[in-house]
């Protein structure tokens, strides 16, 4: 974000940390990066009674709730609304063609979570107040006759596909992960960290001796985003070996 975009992001933080002294308020949905930010922001305001939630555990796109010291942060407290979409199995939607159609109605980004389509069914989450909006009003998305009800059952659908990578690289800092994620020279990866191109657990790093730890996520402009899931053992030449996978 921007220097005047950081300011007025903190500032509704600020709102909701004051708010949230007497009853619960909330802000977002965030996404990935904007979450980073109020994560790093809360740590620095000493915050303690606030949580992330974005309707299922695994979301990424969450809202964030602060709370009085006298409540505990309930899942039930956000004022978050999980929903189901069916359509014809041979009529094929995709998380675009879903938002392109929100968007198109004039709902607003920020209130829209997470939206998971596979065959024939997507479950999306959206801020409770406009839940009778898509209840009532939404029976298409583009050409496709839709029907939209309120809930959804486990298994979710699968938010995500990945393609598993495996290889060795010189050691865990930042220009040796690029170099191997993005198939790059060694100099040219730390160009593009310097550039600002490369985030760590969607926060933007421009240091190239940064220590990259196992679980995080590295994301390169024009190259993808990836999961770092193993870091070692050592090979007898003395690298290291690395799996990851990238998001597809």
């Amino acid at each position: 974000m921007a220097a005047q975009e950081d300011r007025l992001f903190e500032a509704k933080i600020e709102d909701c940390l004051r708010l949230g002294e007497k009853r619960p308020a909330f802000l977002g949905f965030l996404d990935l990066s904007e979450r980073a930010y109020a994560e790093e922001y809360l740590r620095r305001a000493h915050a303690e009674n606030y949580r992330f939630f974005g309707g299922f555990p695994e979301a990424e796109r969450t809202v964030l709730g602060v709370f009085p010291d006298y409540m505990e942060p309930l899942d039930e407290e956000f004022p978050v609304t999980g929903l189901t979409v069916k359509f014809r199995r041979q009529d094929v939607l995709s998380h675009r063609d879903f938002m392109g159609s929100f968007l198109a109605q004039g709902v607003v980004r920020a209130s829209l979570g997470d939206i998971l389509a596979e065959e024939g069914r997507a479950v999306l989450f959206v801020k409770t107040e406009l839940a009778p909006h898509f209840l009532s009003q939404i029976d298409k998305i583009g050409r496709v006759g839709v029907q939209i009800t309120k809930g959804f059952t486990d298994p979710l659908p699968q938010a995500h596909s990945f393609q598993p990578m495996g290889g060795v690289v010189a050691s865990e800092r930042l220009d040796c992960l690029v170099s191997f994620l993005a198939g790059t020279g060694r100099e040219k990866a730390a160009q593009m960290v310097h550039a600002g191109l490369v985030s760590v657990n969607h926060r933007e790093t421009d240091s190239v001796s940064h220590r990259v730890n196992e679980g995080d996520i590295i994301s390169i402009r024009r190259c993808g985003r990836f999961i770092v899931d193993m870091l070692g053992p050592v090979t007898k030449k003395g690298r290291l070996s690395v799996k990851c996978r990238k998001y597809i």
